[in-house]
């Protein structure tokens, strides 16, 4: 059997989902009408520009009132107005867009970017909080004649003659009875300054223009001056601290794209903050969450995307997915990686100067994007503990003599902590080692990505083994111990410390090195360090830490403690270099390090 046939929809049962599922929220509502009011608005806008119109535009504006006894919102226009036959048109037919009839019908003629609708349910919305909606229009036609139109949000309307002077329309809502919650100034001011502060048409509620028509971001970047960015930064977010810099977006191939985005100061955190990119479509705020739209390591950035190539749903309060969405993502991170290396080019020193502010920038995005990692290795510095910085390059050619290891490998030693770490860095500094500070929360994935980048490089914590250990240039240290002496010394420390996390080994090592050193294997720190970032590393932060104990067998005081005539003597002095050890890694710690400074000023 085979059949075919038209769907059939029924207006009352459309009508209801409509009126109360389409939008999430219900403050919409206003939204809405103020974009259709500003549509009507530019629409006679358009009309008086292509000769269309020879009256009077006068002073266009969308007013926004309310009467708390009569429990009415009322948005009126004095934009191009409808006729009767037009409200029945526009308004009785669900889902017929007069904005997009009219952007098709006028195509040729130029320029119609600053039209808002699209779908034409926006209406509808307003049943969402009102039991009667009453629309009272006069066309900007010669002649025309006002007329009203009413519906309680059934299916059944009534539409009949009014009287109005001037050409436009007034949106009566007469507000039921569970949202009387909008008939309150602070309320209404609060969305209207959300979703409206930046429409293109004055909006004026309470006698004073509550929006800004023009914004930075709509105007050329050739006629804005740092002070007028700055402005507009603090008009976005006030009490911020001053951006470092910003990027002004303006494409119009092969889609339309506006914006601002500002570089804030980020330190060594993420910091979660309230502030977030703003996504725009024609002016009318739609939300900030934008992480489709804006890489994710540009997240942190603050300031203002407007497109209207990017797709909505049709409530215009969520993004859908598609390839312009792709296309914007790319051409964000291409314009701040080229914005970046154009500062650094242009001034080294400024660039050097903010790098504290916009490594974690920089280095989030090598971490997640290719394209980014390819462009921001040339401007990406690495901070040594003397406060040096060298883009990668710099780097690995300052290091290639001294740090290379027996099998060819650069070996780039790094401190996460350079107070605590201290005593580990000075051992490399007297060798003739660089230490870089990798001390920011991104750090640990930033290593393991440099390393799966940059060939024949390794990075190794400072204080993750003996300094000749972590650069291994195949020239052995011989030992003053004997080995039996040795096998002694270990035992003696294995039963001062009798702790299975902590494994002892006897080994030679410079006599300038300090008598023992705790480590951690590099592998096991760095995936720990991991752990508590997030990385999916969360089995390594619950396992037990293990440490390894290295003695160094050509220091002093082991030549002294195998000297020692008593086995109790041997222990106590095992024990107190044990703890000085412990302590230089700031795992020394309650009753243990009280008893260690006991026995410190007793002379143990």
């Amino acid at each position: 059997m085979k059949e075919s046939g038209n769907i059939s929809i029924h207006t009352e049962n459309i009508f209801p989902i409509i009126k109360k599922f389409l939008y999430s929220d219900h403050e919409i509502f206003l939204r809405e009408l103020v974009s259709n009011a500003v549509d009507a608005s530019q629409k006679i806008k358009r009309l008086s520009s292509i000769g269309e119109f020879n009256g009077e535009l006068g002073e266009l504006k969308v007013k926004v009132s309310f009467d708390k006894e009569a429990k009415t919102i009322t948005i009126s226009d004095n934009g191009i107005g409808m006729t009767a036959e037009e409200i029945k048109k526009y308004i009785n037919q669900i889902a017929f867009s007069g904005a997009t009839e009219f952007v098709e019908k006028y195509k040729d003629k130029g320029d119609d970017k600053g039209i808002i609708g699209h779908f034409g349910l926006g209406f509808y919305s307003a049943f969402m909080v009102a039991s009667e909606v009453e629309i009272i229009s006069k066309s900007y036609q010669e002649g025309a004649e006002a007329a009203r139109w009413t519906c309680d949000g059934s299916t059944e309307y009534s539409i009949s003659t009014a009287e109005k002077d001037e050409r436009g329309t007034d949106i009566i809502l007469h507000i039921a009875e569970d949202s009387e919650e909008f008939l309150d100034e602070f309320r209404l001011k609060s969305i209207l300054e959300k979703y409206g502060k930046f429409l293109p048409i004055p909006i004026e509620f309470q006698d004073k223009i509550i929006n800004n028509p023009t914004p930075l971001w709509a105007k050329s970047p050739a006629e804005l001056s740092d002070e007028d960015y700055l402005k507009f930064y603090e008009e976005l977010y006030p009490f911020q601290e001053k951006p470092l810099f910003w990027i002004h977006l303006n494409v119009d191939y092969p889609f339309n794209l506006t914006g601002i985005l500002y570089f804030p100061k980020v330190k060594n955190e993420f910091q979660l903050q309230r502030e977030k990119i703003q996504l725009y479509s024609r002016q009318v705020f739609i939300t900030d969450e934008v992480k489709d739209i804006v890489p994710e390591f540009l997240m942190l950035l603050h300031g203002v995307i407007d497109s209207p190539d990017i797709p909505l749903n049709v409530s215009r309060s969520f993004l859908q997915a598609d390839s312009n969405v792709k296309k914007i993502n790319s051409y964000i991170t291409k314009k701040v990686a080229d914005k970046l290396q154009e500062l650094f080019k242009a001034d080294r020193p400024g660039f050097e100067e903010k790098f504290s502010n916009i490594g974690l920038f920089i280095k989030y995005g090598m971490i997640s994007d290719d394209k980014f990692f390819d462009k921001a290795k040339e401007f990406c510095l690495l901070e040594t503990t003397s406060n040096k910085l060298y883009t990668l390059d710099e780097y690995a050619e300052e290091v290639q003599a001294l740090q290379t290891d027996k099998d060819g490998q650069r070996v780039y030693l790094y401190t996460t902590d350079a107070q605590q770490q201290d005593a580990f860095i000075q051992s490399a500094i007297q060798k003739g080692y660089s230490v870089l500070k990798m001390d920011s929360m991104i750090d640990p994935h930033f290593i393991n990505q440099m390393e799966s980048k940059i060939e024949k490089t390794q990075w190794k914590r400072v204080d993750a083994d003996s300094i000749d250990k972590l650069i291994d240039t195949g020239i052995q240290l011989e030992a003053v111990l004997t080995e039996e002496q040795k096998t002694a010394v270990k035992e003696i420390f294995e039963a001062t410390i009798n702790d299975k996390q902590k494994q002892v080994q006897v080994e030679a090592m410079s006599p300038d090195e300090l008598p023992a050193i705790i480590t951690q294997n590099e592998f096991m720190r760095r995936m720990s360090d991991m752990s508590k970032t997030g990385g999916g590393m969360g089995m390594f932060g619950n396992m037990p830490m293990t440490y390894q104990i290295s003695i160094n067998a050509n220091h002093p005081l082991i030549s002294k403690l195998v000297e020692l005539p008593t086995e109790e003597e041997k222990k106590n002095l095992a024990k107190q270099i044990t703890d000085l050890a412990l302590l230089s890694q700031n795992l020394l710690t309650g009753a243990d390090l009280t008893a260690f400074i006991k026995r410190t000023v007793n002379g143990f």
